[in-house]
């Protein structure tokens, strides 16, 4: 007889979810090869809160995993992805603890870098304001890149914004990437989270009880000038 299958953790839910989206068709407007002209046009057409993650069959509209802007001077980051999983499965079955330092160490090993601050967002018009101001700013080439999720009529879930930034080590190089954020007009409380925790199925409430973000920022309206509050937290030390 067969053993049965262990447990499924909600995290590997929501990586099986994200890599179906990520294999999904992408609805993107790549600033390197389009005309700042047809953006406004495009951006209508395109907001989060009107475009379906799973299409219409009758309307022959197809699913849409993401709805991204790609920034003038956009550039994919680099990294060996395949041999950064490989390496990741041996840390694993070697015993070893699987923490944020051993998993930066693959990271940097594999030249996996890049992040995103994170921002989840109800259905409607905060969804559509927020990913205006970002993806402005992208166009703008204040930003490398963003991508939104489009809405979801099954599940009615928040969206999640993406903003990238290339080194996620590089902690000035984040705290600019809010600054800009920030300076766009979003307000609203921000998490960030490397790609290498993305590709190696770090979510929320996983197996390793791995927090999937290493800062928070929070806008304080009450200092002066008004600035985000981000803490690190890996050593639960203000940045901000």
């Amino acid at each position: 007889m067969a053993a049965p299958s262990p447990p499924l953790f909600p995290a590997e839910t929501y990586a099986a979810e994200s890599l179906a989206a990520d294999m999904d068709p992408w609805v993107v407007f790549d600033s390197r090869k389009k005309p700042r002209s047809e953006f406004d046009d495009w951006l209508e057409s395109n907001r989060p809160s009107r475009v379906s993650r799973f299409g219409n069959k009758e309307l022959g509209v197809g699913p849409v995993g993401w709805i991204a802007v790609l920034g003038p001077d956009h550039c994919s980051d680099g990294g060996d992805v395949d041999a950064l999983q490989e390496s990741w499965e041996k840390l694993v079955a070697s015993g070893r603890a699987v923490n944020f330092e051993n998993v930066k160490e693959l990271a940097l090993n594999h030249g996996v870098l890049s992040g995103k601050w994170l921002m989840h967002l109800d259905p409607g018009f905060k969804v559509d304001q927020a990913w205006e101001c970002v993806a402005r700013a992208t166009v703008d080439g204040k930003i490398c890149s963003v991508k939104v999720s489009p809405y979801d009529p099954v599940k009615g879930d928040r969206h999640v914004i993406c903003v990238y930034n290339h080194n996620f080590t590089d902690e000035r190089e984040v705290v600019q990437l809010d600054a800009h954020i920030r300076a766009s007009g979003v307000k609203c409380p921000l998490a960030y989270k490397p790609d290498v925790y993305t590709y190696l199925g770090i979510y929320r409430n996983n197996r390793w009880k791995l927090c999937p973000t290493i800062y928070e920022s929070k806008f304080n309206l009450e200092c002066v000038p008004r600035r985000s509050r981000i803490v690190n937290k890996v050593t639960n030390l203000d940045v901000t």
